[in-house]
């Protein structure tokens, strides 16, 4: 966008609205030119021309009317949070005794719960029980020093 505009005058500045979670572009942005002028000219020319398959809608806005926050932490270059990398983060953390004693009871508790769904269904069905160990097993293997 920034080379597009680039061409009518100098850009002051540009900002595009961006989805957080995908970085993807929202589809509408904010240019600031070093000159008022230009940004009349940009405004009257550009308005409903085609561009990258999108309808351009340009509106010259007065600068009472701008936002305070707008221009805040503009970035060119935006790079989304990586969320398959977070949750991988998540589910292998270290766990206390205390947190692991935690998950290991919510999956007994829910698998009591499943066995009197089907009981109450009256299926007669025999599964194992499931063992819930209370102490984690390392992921790590630590070595006394000596």
């Amino acid at each position: 966008m920034q080379a597009f505009f680039s061409q009518f005058g100098a850009i002051k500045r540009l900002r595009i609205a961006r989805n957080k979670m995908t970085g993807q572009s929202k589809h509408f942005g904010f240019i600031e030119f070093n000159d008022p002028e230009v940004a009349e000219v940009v405004a009257d020319a550009m308005h409903g021309y085609l561009l990258f398959e999108h309808i351009l809608q340009v509106h010259l806005i007065p600068p009472e009317h701008v936002h305070p926050k707008l221009w805040r932490g503009f970035n060119p270059r935006y790079k989304p949070v990586d969320r398959v990398q977070v949750e991988r983060k998540l589910q292998n953390k270290e766990r206390t005794l205390e947190e692991h004693k935690k998950l290991v009871e919510k999956i007994l508790k829910r698998d009591q719960k499943r066995r009197k769904r089907i009981e109450a269904a009256g299926i007669e069905y025999e599964c194992p029980e499931i063992v819930g160990n209370v102490m984690p097993a390392p992921k790590k293997i630590k070595f006394n020093e000596g």
